[in-house]
């Protein structure tokens, strides 16, 4: 499990994300459909209100809003689930 120990809300709608491995990296949210509870973003201070939840395993907004910190890790890595749980690799072998 990944754990957040930093985020930094920049320009737009991008975050600067630092994981307990060391890992760092941008996530850029303005590529995404804002709708729905995401339409929240679209105000600036809402967006920017951005903390780090309990343990580090989520980012939390004002509104909100919660992202699992293992989802963001592998949008930042490129890496797949089974990347960071090896029980999937085992599930779909015996699929």
């Amino acid at each position: 499990m990944k754990t957040i120990t930093d985020v930094t809300a920049l320009e737009g709608l991008e975050l600067l994300l630092t994981f307990s491995d060391g890992i760092k990296g941008t996530l850029d949210f303005s590529r995404e459909p804002l709708t729905g509870v995401f339409s929240a973003w679209l105000n600036p201070e809402v967006f920017r209100s951005v903390t780090i939840g309990e343990r580090g395993r989520t980012l939390v907004w004002s509104c909100g809003i919660d992202l699992c910190a293992d989802s963001l890790w592998l949008e930042i890595t490129g890496n797949k689930p089974e990347d960071i749980f090896p029980v999937l690799k085992e599930l779909t072998i015996h699929a």
